[in-house]
């Protein structure tokens, strides 16, 4: 009976460490005080954009995040925690479970991590600020035609001017 609660409990560690590693980022939060219908309207906000919420006991987060050498991620394991896993976007977790505790002071952030590293409620906020990915990419792109299109236009004016001057020679040979 023992070495079945063992297994169980090494699985649930393995499933956590699979989840962080799988994901572009994730916020753990404290939950207490949310009633059924405020943790349902949470869920599905997440679910809508692909973010996995999970509740695991503070001991098996504990022993995933020692294993993946987050050790300091384990000063914020104190009281009920729950994890939001953003798996294809980094500022999804953050931006939903920020714009929740705006209007639901119950759901306090605690911490998250982005790219293996840890961030505190401040930095989970601060990512909830930046565009979604696809903004950033089209801002990117248009960073870089910016200057290929004023080489552009710099070259159709040279080539305006070239021909006014042909055109200006070709009509003093002709008069």
């Amino acid at each position: 009976m023992k070495e079945q609660t063992l297994q169980a409990k090494s699985q649930i560690v393995e499933e956590i460490k699979e989840k962080i590693e799988s994901s572009q980022s994730l916020v753990l939060v404290d939950y207490r005080g949310l009633n059924v219908a405020e943790l349902t309207e949470l869920r599905k906000r997440y679910r809508e954009a692909g973010v996995e919420y999970k509740v695991y006991k503070n001991t098996m987060m504990s022993f995933a995040f020692k294993d993946l050498d987050l050790r300091e991620f384990e000063d914020y394991l104190k009281g009920p925690s729950a994890v939001a896993f953003s798996i294809n976007d980094p500022v999804s977790a953050a931006k939903i479970t920020t714009e929740f505790a705006k209007t639901n002071d119950k759901l306090k952030i605690k911490a998250g991590i982005v790219d293996g590293k840890i961030i505190d409620e401040k930095g989970v906020k601060d990512l909830a600020e930046l565009p979604p990915r696809e903004v950033l990419i089209a801002q990117v792109l248009g960073g870089f035609n910016s200057p290929i299109q004023g080489f552009a236009n710099v070259l159709q004016g040279t080539m305006r001017g070239l021909v006014i001057a042909l055109n200006a020679i070709a009509e003093q040979k002709t008069a």
